[in-house]
């Protein structure tokens, strides 16, 4: 416990002041790209463990391709990347002579990584530079100066981490004073339906927060509605990884962050809810 409050008082202020302070637009792009990179890493560490040999020079220069795409929110580019993804991680096994159990092995484990880490996590880049200040001007949607997209991504991505970490939170401190049934118990055993319940209240605690605090531009129903649903797929995106691990035969993806495990392991329910909230204000401001 004691090392997981000392790496959270490290790493939030930097996150916060990413988020928050115009200026520092590019650290948080930069913190995205390095969590996706590391996270990416760890994932493809966990299939070798499995017999997977996943292609990181493919892999990684698709990679680079999403954060082009989303930096620039050029979704339409997407139709042109995943394609050449896909055709570049079956050529490379097939001129390395692979059989046909490892190249499927390698391909899925290869193309499995980037979807499930990068493609799901580069939204956010997204989210951080592509929406419009909607004060500053109100009929344009989309734009590529961070400066003028600020308030509005500012909070798009404060509501984001408060509903996410007050899941957890509520999540945690529930589950340990209530917890009695047992979620998933052949995937967590360590989660429990009181401890779910808690997650719930607490992210739309947290949302009702943001809205009176920062967020008017979004109705308070809405806001409500959408942390539920994150809470959901947070819950997903936890076991999913859980269930990833467990199959490893591995506590932890890494032991990058003391106390936390790796940045796979900090970054369950954060992938899973990224795509939400880049298209839920894609089409809420349209």
């Amino acid at each position: 416990m004691k090392s997981r409050l000392i790496t959270a008082a490290v790493a939030l202020p930097v996150l916060i002041a990413s988020i928050v302070v115009p200026q520092l637009w590019w650290l948080f792009v930069l913190l995205g790209m390095a969590a996706v990179v590391i996270a990416l890493y760890e994932f493809w560490f966990l299939c070798r463990r499995v017999g997977a040999k996943p292609d990181v020079v493919v892999g990684y220069a698709a990679v680079a391709g999403l954060f082009v795409v989303f930096f620039f929110n050029w979704i339409e580019y997407l139709y042109v990347v995943v394609p050449l993804f896909i055709v570049g991680a079956l050529a490379a096994e097939m001129l390395r002579g692979a059989p046909f159990d490892k190249m499927v092995l390698s391909v899925g484990s290869t193309v499995l990584g980037v979807f499930y880490v990068a493609f799901l996590g580069a939204h956010l880049i997204g989210v951080r530079t592509g929406f419009t200040n909607l004060f500053v001007q109100p009929e344009t949607y989309w734009v590529t100066n961070p400066y003028v997209s600020h308030t509005l991504s500012t909070h798009m991505l404060s509501y984001f981490f408060l509903v996410l970490m007050g899941s957890d939170t509520g999540a945690y401190f529930a589950g340990r004073a209530l917890g009695r049934h047992k979620l998933a118990p052949k995937v967590s055993p360590g989660k429990t339906w009181e401890g779910a319940v808690g997650g719930m209240v607490a992210s739309l605690l947290a949302a009702a927060l943001s809205h009176y605090w920062f967020f008017p531009e979004v109705s308070l129903p809405v806001l409500l509605g959408l942390a539920a649903l994150m809470n959901v797929l947070g819950v997903v995106g936890d076991l999913t990884e859980s269930a990833l691990k467990r199959g490893a035969n591995a506590k932890d993806a890494a032991q990058i962050l003391p106390g936390h495990g790796g940045l796979f392991d900090r970054l369950d329910s954060l992938l899973f809810n990224a795509p939400l909230l880049y298209y839920f204000a894609l089409f809420y401001w349209r």
